[in-house]
């Protein structure tokens, strides 16, 4: 048995593996139902079942295996001290599992780690491509509202305007002097919207200053006093610039949101090609292993993932949050 699942394994890759170890377990120890179980984020999902059935993900904490339903027996896999899933097996009636299945089990389970990591990389990488996927479609819809909200009504409003100027500018100056008057303060006020709708899509203080200039203009703005530390930075590529201002825009803003913290230090470091960033705060924490990673840091986390990033979370209750990660740079960084 072990020698066709080392087979199997060998001609499938991630997800394809997982059906054909339940089968295979199945048909060697003659279990009623096999469910080969993967751990995502903080659940473990009933990925495949010999019996072609479902079963509702559980919560785990840290890598300890939780009791698994319907289960005579179940093993789990791990993989470089990482719990991955598990494999459970439940018997016929009056037939239970021998000694001998039962190591044969644990076998399959220790051999299942591989697997289960690439089964599990897909995973994340599924997910991670659908939050992009949504949260790109609400970008598009937050911009189309803003325009049609703001920059169309104001448009709109204009054109009201300069059609009852230009029929009141010969019968009465005075009104229509009036209404020009309205319609600077309008163009004007038109102007601020547009600007302030590109400053959201892409602020040019970034694009013509870079990262440094840009933080310390929206650090000016915050509600909790920020401490930027940022010494020797200087430009670099225009997605790298990006994921790390909106990153650590997106860490601001949430530790202004629920933090109630009275300062957040950001630290920016360039150092053997690698760019980092710590945003931390003294806020009120929270625990993160009972507290799965909200919309904003899951956002931080494909966003940094995309340029081969990666996020990392730290906090605890009443010791603050600090967020930190690490960007290769493909190139030394331009000049200033």
């Amino acid at each position: 048995m072990l020698s066709e699942f080392a087979r199997q394994i060998s001609g499938g890759y991630g997800h394809d593996v997982l059906p054909q170890m339940a089968s295979i377990v199945a048909a060697a120890t003659g279990a009623e139902r096999v469910v080969v179980w993967l751990r995502v984020g903080a659940e473990l999902r009933a990925e495949a079942a010999s019996d072609g059935g479902t079963a509702e993900p559980l919560p785990v904490e840290g890598h300890q295996m939780p009791l698994l339903p319907d289960a005579d027996f179940s093993a789990p896999v791990v993989y470089h001290g990482e719990l991955l899933g598990a494999i459970s097996i439940r018997m016929p009636k009056d037939e239970p599992l021998s000694p001998a299945a039962e190591q044969l089990v644990t076998d399959v389970a220790s051999q299942a780690g591989l697997a289960l990591s690439n089964a599990g990389l897909i995973e994340d990488l599924r997910a991670s491509r659908q939050r992009l996927v949504a949260a790109q479609d609400a970008a598009r819809r937050r911009l189309e509202r803003n325009l049609h909200d703001g920059a169309q009504q104001d448009l709109v409003a204009l054109a009201i305007k300069l059609r009852l100027a230009s029929t009141l500018a010969e019968e009465d100056t005075a009104q229509a002097k009036e209404i020009f008057g309205e319609l600077q303060a309008d163009v004007a006020g038109a102007l601020q919207n547009l600007r302030d709708l590109a400053r959201g899509i892409y602020p040019p203080l970034l694009a013509d200053r870079g990262l440094v200039a840009a933080l310390d203009a929206q650090a000016a703005k915050s509600p909790v006093p920020v401490v930027i530390e940022a010494d020797g930075i200087g430009r670099f590529g225009q997605d790298i610039e990006a994921a790390v201002y909106f990153c650590c825009l997106e860490a601001m803003q949430n530790t202004a949101k629920y933090a109630t913290a009275s300062q957040i230090r950001i630290c920016l470091q360039a150092a053997n090609g690698t760019l980092g960033f710590t945003v931390s705060d003294n806020g009120t924490g929270y625990d993160t292993s009972s507290t799965p990673m909200g919309s904003g840091q899951r956002n931080m986390a494909d966003r940094l993932a995309a340029l081969d990033g990666r996020l990392d979370v730290r906090s605890a209750p009443g010791q603050g949050t600090i967020i930190t990660a690490r960007l290769p740079l493909p190139s030394a960084p331009l000049q200033s």
